[in-house]
């Protein structure tokens, strides 16, 4: 049986550490912003190539906000207490992407950060509204379940958090994410399903936590994300009968 729970173990850390690998080797970010990453990239073009590992519960989909169920107020309780000290923070070819570590409580269920990545437009929608912006905070938890916490950016103010996301990868620095709060909101409401990663191999069976309250960032800061990305998010796929829950806070 300890055998059986160290290979899940092992099998989760490859997907959530490939969350953001994939086999397409077509570059879509802007010619002559940057050189090459040392990555292969997604093609966000050629969704219809992408090969699938499973089927029926994909990522990212449209939250209709009127058709959510209510969880009980016991099931959804969230505590984030992410690292501000970073290990990497890099240009991997289809986001930009930092290493990280800390812990997610979700639902007296213990995770461990491992990553976070932005996406722009948004990768999930609701009421089928975009956002410029989404973050996702990759979490894992001993057994391998992977759970990711997707936050949505709107456009106002400057954002000090995400202006030291930008900072340490324009200038490969690992400095610390002293505002990191700045990226989270302080209310913990959310809408909940299972789906998928949103790259290639799109594996299943991950827990996705979408915040309702966006955070604020600047249209300067949107404009030199998309001077990388302009487009790096996946289309929105159909629900298939799958319930959306939400936790109001």
């Amino acid at each position: 049986m300890k055998k059986s729970l160290k290979l899940v173990a092992v099998l989760g850390m490859i997907l959530v550490l490939g969350a953001c690998h994939a086999t397409e080797k077509t570059n879509t970010p802007k010619a002559g912003i940057r050189a090459k990453p040392q990555h292969e990239v997604v093609n966000y073009d050629k969704q219809e190539d992408w090969e699938f590992a499973s089927g029926k519960m994909q990522s990212p989909i449209n939250i209709d906000s009127k058709k959510v169920e209510m969880m009980t107020p016991d099931k959804g309780e969230m505590t984030l207490n992410f690292s501000k000290a970073i290990t990497k923070a890099e240009d991997n070819g289809h986001s930009i992407q930092l290493t990280d570590s800390g812990q997610a409580t979700i639902n007296g269920r213990q995770f461990n950060l491992t990553q976070f990545h932005f996406h722009a437009e948004s990768e999930h929608t609701v009421d089928d509204k975009h956002y410029p912006l989404e973050a996702h905070f990759v979490n894992q938890s001993q057994d391998g379940r992977i759970a990711v916490i997707g936050v949505f950016f709107k456009a106002g103010r400057e954002n000090l958090g995400f202006k030291e996301v930008l900072d340490d990868v324009a200038n490969k620095k690992i400095d610390a994410i002293t505002d990191m709060d700045k990226m989270i909101p302080e209310n913990k409401s959310f809408y909940h399903y299972l789906g998928s990663l949103t790259t290639p191999p799109l594996s299943e069976n991950v827990e996705w936590y979408i915040m309702k309250d966006p955070m604020e960032i600047s249209q300067a800061q949107i404009a030199a994300f998309k001077q990388l990305y302009s487009h790096n998010n996946r289309e929105i796929q159909p629900l298939n009968g799958r319930k959306i829950l939400v936790h109001d806070e």
